[in-house]
């Protein structure tokens, strides 16, 4: 898992989200310490929300790109 000095804003998807696989491990694991465990649950949180936006912003790109076939023009 990163140490948590990379943003979440430079990640991209895959490397959120294979953080964010590691964090949920850890996590069910057990063995950590309260704090540890909500260091890692507020991680997994920001690492979430990178997912999301990725997610939102492929959609809409698709959804724009249906639009736009549907318009006629075939281009994007």
């Amino acid at each position: 898992m990163a140490d948590g000095t990379e943003t979440t804003a430079a990640l991209g998807y895959e490397q959120a989200r294979d953080e964010l696989v590691e964090v949920v491990r850890r996590l069910e694991a057990g063995g950590t310490t309260l704090e540890e465990s909500l260091a890692l649950w507020e991680r997994g949180e920001e690492l979430a929300k990178v997912c999301r936006r990725w997610l939102e912003g492929a959609r809409a790109r698709l959804d724009a790109s249906l639009a736009a076939q549907e318009d006629g023009s075939g281009e994007e």
